[in-house]
């Protein structure tokens, strides 16, 4: 197969959503259609033994929430999907907006009962920053939620962007019946089925088939036709190419517990949703179709298996053909790297990979050479922009409990950092270490995973601090003045960059004010 066919079969996706919105089951059901798992496990359940896929680290398991992105690939119709299912808790915010950078388009699940919620509306900005192609599914039709259209005007108003119903539901709660794929112009009827996917499926080409009443009775079989009607004659016809320019969410509605909507969106997402698309570099663009091969590093993990003590990172492929076991340029690194073990991933579980296309998302075992951002070339020096660190809002002062496990506590706090699941700064004056966050849950995550990856033990001891400012100038007389004369409120970030740690909203803004040659930074990318 020629590196444009590979190109065209692929859809490289990520989930997103408010925390309780459904989406880590959302992701199950998907892999269920995909033949990439048998059963489904509910999640925050005890009764059943196989765990959700998506969410394998033992404090995802314990609290029955997604803290780390999890990857995900399958076959479905032909197409090669690459799913990344995302934390919804807006403290691992960082997380989700990074793996933002590494796919193509995005599926969002809103709540039917609670609607558009404030997390979805900040993932939602993120992405319209890059114009990414935004699929709606509004979830959770088992229940009794609010009235379709209502939900419709709320997510083209708190989420700013135009909405096209592809999917309708046929009642609510203990009414709903099934959905009509407004796409196809066909009507599925499900049996609910939490665990197997149900072949019990009447299709209609026709609405107006007597049939529909008498599987469904007369009034809900009235209604639908008169929803159709009604949609069809409110909303303009959908065109794809507003969809991909992120102008137009197309939107599906279901229950993904009840494997409800699910396949109907799947359906018109293969159809629909776009191929790997250009990426921009600080040099210029680069199309997926060049020859050459060129990839960033978007996530790193450390621990998967907690049997070894290996580290992950995970690549995006942006061109070309990537092949294992050759030698690759490390944009900015002291080395060319070549990788043996290559994988792809189901949730946790990898198998080796000999070669990977654009699209694809694989992990690369590695000792520490690689950070989140870097670049991996077939030989050219460019470096994919836009995969920013922010500035933190919480920060916390670690302190050792265990003097024996310095070593260990300086190994995971490393890694931890390198993952992308806070950020450290080490102050110039007596080296205090100060983690920052988004998010008050992270700290208890890094205790957490130091006691039980690490065997370290520590605590957190707040500190008074406003913001983390990463500083530059062209002047480097005035900027080494500046870190002299500032020296207490210094500090380093884990690649080396100063960092002036600022202990109010009004002491920052007098700073700036006093030194208009020193330039401060919110994300770590200026």
């Amino acid at each position: 197969m020629s590196l444009k066919e590979e190109i065209q079969k692929r859809r490289t996706f990520a989930i997103i959503a408010h925390p309780d919105a459904g989406k880590t089951t959302l992701t199950e059901k998907l892999l269920l259609f995909g033949g990439a798992i048998n059963t489904a496990g509910a999640v925050k359940s005890n009764k059943i033994d196989t765990a959700t896929k998506s969410d394998w680290m033992e404090i995802e398991k314990q609290r029955g929430i997604s803290v780390a992105t999890s990857v995900m690939g399958f076959e479905y119709k032909g197409i090669k999907i690459n799913l990344l299912d995302t934390p919804g808790h807006q403290d691992f915010a960082e997380d989700t907006y990074r793996t933002l950078t590494a796919v193509d388009s995005v599926i969002m699940v809103i709540d039917c009962v609670k609607g558009v919620e404030i997390q979805t509306e900040k993932l939602m900005e993120v992405c319209r920053m890059r114009n990414t192609p935004v699929i709606c599914f509004i979830n959770k039709l088992d229940r009794e939620g609010r009235d379709p259209y209502d939900l419709l005007d709320e997510v083209e108003e708190k989420l700013n962007i135009k909405v096209r119903p592809l999917s309708w539901p046929i009642g609510m709660g203990k009414s709903f019946k099934g959905v009509y794929n407004l796409y196809d112009q066909k009507l599925n009827l499900f049996t609910p089925s939490q665990r197997k996917l149900s072949d019990d499926r009447k299709t209609f080409e026709n609405l107006e088939d007597s049939e529909l009443d008498q599987l469904i009775g007369q009034n809900p079989a009235d209604q639908l036709r008169e929803d159709v009607e009604l949609i069809e004659g409110v909303y303009p016809e959908f065109e794809i190419s507003d969809y991909l320019e992120g102008k137009v969410a197309p939107v599906f509605f279901g229950s993904a517990v009840n494997n409800f909507g699910v396949n109907e969106m799947l359906d018109t997402f293969i159809q629909i949703a776009p191929p790997p698309k250009s990426r921009m570099t600080d040099v210029r663009e680069v199309k997926p179709e060049e020859p050459k091969f060129s990839g960033f590093v978007f996530k790193i993990h450390a621990n998967m298996d907690p049997n070894h003590r290996n580290r992950i990172a995970f690549l995006r492929i942006c061109s070309g053909k990537f092949e294992r076991n050759k030698p690759y340029n490390h944009v900015g690194g002291a080395k060319p790297l070549r990788f043996s073990n290559v994988t792809q991933f189901m949730a946790q579980d990898k198998e080796i990979i000999d070669e990977a296309f654009p699209g694809d998302i694989v992990g690369l075992y590695d000792t520490g050479n690689l950070k989140i951002g870097d670049t991996l070339t077939d030989g050219e020096n460019m470096v994919f922009t836009g995969i920013p660190s922010f500035s933190p809002e919480i920060f916390r002062e670690v302190v050792n409990k265990d003097a024996m496990k310095t070593k260990q506590l300086e190994k995971g706090l490393k890694q931890l950092m390198e993952e992308g699941v806070a950020q450290l700064f080490t102050f110039e004056m007596g080296s205090r270490k100060v983690v920052g966050t988004v998010g008050q849950l992270q700290f208890e995550v890094i205790q957490f995973r130091l006691k039980n990856e690490y065997n370290a033990t520590v605590e957190f001891h707040p500190m008074n601090l406003y913001k983390a400012c990463w500083i530059s100038s062209t002047d480097k007389k005035q900027l080494d003045e500046f870190v002299r004369s500032k020296n207490r409120h210094i500090a380093r970030d884990k690649d080396g960059k100063l960092v002036f740690m600022a202990e109010s909203k009004a002491w920052l803004q007098m700073v700036q004010d006093n030194y208009p040659e020193i330039e401060f930074h919110f994300t770590s990318e200026f």
